[in-house]
């Protein structure tokens, strides 16, 4: 233990809901005594206090005094802000652990789809439990830029149980960790608990790609993890365009490189607009970099999120340019996002001529594709299988295609 006596966590108030508020007092003596406030006492009261014990008993805390105060919070939360109070008193972390990790079967791979993610702002557990009921294909626990420099140190403990305790229903779980250097502490709480990718903000050079990756390893290393954990840079800079081929190809674990216009055009000297002729050149250098890695190309987020029909026509010049996927901030966005990326009639009906060509060549042992007089290239067979996969996907094709897509990709 530190000297550190008064410790406390959470937020308290009228307005807060599905959230908490501890103070606790480290005593010498007299057990554990705990005080509790809460909007669900006749509910939930009885069984709060018995976890709050078993946190203690978890935490090698014997005395203290504890007041709790509850507005609705889910045990996970309870769990992150007595750790986030009582890791004051503690000088690591992660000597105790107060839940059990669930595990709910999510898997990521490199090339998973990825055409909408969803950010959160980490430190408001409120937005966690229904995320992934609006079906995004990848949910972003956000330690970054929503969240403020005197919420940062709680909002890792709010991320962290909510890797191990809340159901995102398959989307792929990714956390925005802070620029570097302070990110390499988010990545200590994030790693262990199941997270699939790591988005890397404001990022300028391999270099910076590089020390993620080898501290991911070393942290996997340390808990005996096997599991694959990617890394989506952000260029969000000038020099981060630059470079931008650099930071694609720095890692295999890269998977992904997004652009964040906001930062660019500030740093630029220019105002982002819906056009979007002031970065033409910077996504466009982004969508070339990843192609060139071999990896996707993501597009930044749309601000409005009033305006579903400037959102399509944004998707749509996004998907124009080579663009796979694009950031969300609200929900009501996945949706339009989803159908700008799916693909047309015409687009579906000459993926399927080829795919059928290939599968046919396949079965005949041949290397040589062709529709009609005209042969068909490998990288054409690749587009053309992503055309039917994103089809099936929403449902725009017969569901007997699937048979000849998964001979295909075989």
């Amino acid at each position: 233990m530190s000297t550190h006596n008064n410790l406390s966590s959470g937020k308290r108030g009228t307005s807060v809901r599905s959230d908490c508020y501890f103070e606790i007092e480290l005593t010498a003596k007299g057990g554990i005594n705990i005080e509790s406030k809460s909007k669900v006492e006749a509910l939930y009261g009885k069984q709060n206090r018995e976890f709050i014990l078993k946190l203690c008993a978890n935490a090698k805390i014997k005395n203290a005094n504890i007041l709790f105060e509850d507005s609705g919070a889910l045990p996970f939360v309870i769990a992150a802000r007595f750790d986030a109070a009582v890791s004051e008193g503690f000088q690591n972390h992660n000597i105790f652990q107060t839940t059990q990790s669930e595990d709910f079967s999510s898997t990521t791979s490199k090339n998973r789809l990825r055409r909408s993610r969803l950010y959160l702002p980490g430190n408001e557990p409120k937005f966690f439990l229904n995320a992934g009921l609006h079906k995004p294909d990848g949910i972003i626990l956000d330690l970054e830029d929503s969240v403020s420099p005197q919420e940062k140190e709680q909002a890792r403990f709010l991320v962290k149980n909510a890797l191990r305790s809340v159901n995102f229903y398959g989307c792929e779980r990714m956390v925005r960790i802070n620029q570097l250097p302070m990110g390499i502490k988010d990545l200590q709480f994030v790693i262990p608990e199941n997270v699939h990718v790591i988005l890397l903000p404001k990022c300028e050079s391999d270099e910076q790609v590089k020390l993620v990756g080898d501290e991911i390893f070393e942290i996997k290393k340390l808990h005996r993890l096997s599991n694959p954990i990617y890394i989506m840079p952000i260029i969000e800079s000038a020099k981060g365009v630059e470079n931008a081929y650099k930071i694609a190809s720095a890692s295999p674990y890269v998977c992904a490189l997004t652009i964040g216009l906001e930062d660019y055009t500030a740093d630029i000297g220019t105002a982002r607009t819906q056009t979007g002729t002031e970065s033409f050149y910077a996504r466009s250098v982004v969508i070339n970099a990843a192609k060139s890695a071999g990896i996707q190309a993501i597009d930044s987020v749309f601000s409005d999120v009033a305006d579903m029909n400037a959102l399509t026509q944004s998707v749509l010049e996004a998907k124009s340019l080579g663009f796979e996927g694009k950031g969300c901030i609200h929900p009501r966005q996945i949706e339009p996002i989803h159908a700008a990326f799916a693909p047309t009639q015409d687009e579906i009906q000459k993926a399927s001529k080829i795919v059928v060509a290939f599968d046919e060549a396949q079965k005949r042992g041949s290397s040589v594709i062709s529709i009609g007089s005209k042969m068909i290239d490998p990288p054409v067979v690749k587009r053309a299988l992503r055309v039917i996969e994103l089809a099936l996907l929403n449902n725009l094709i017969d569901e007997n295609w699937r048979e000849n897509y998964e001979n295909a990709v075989k």
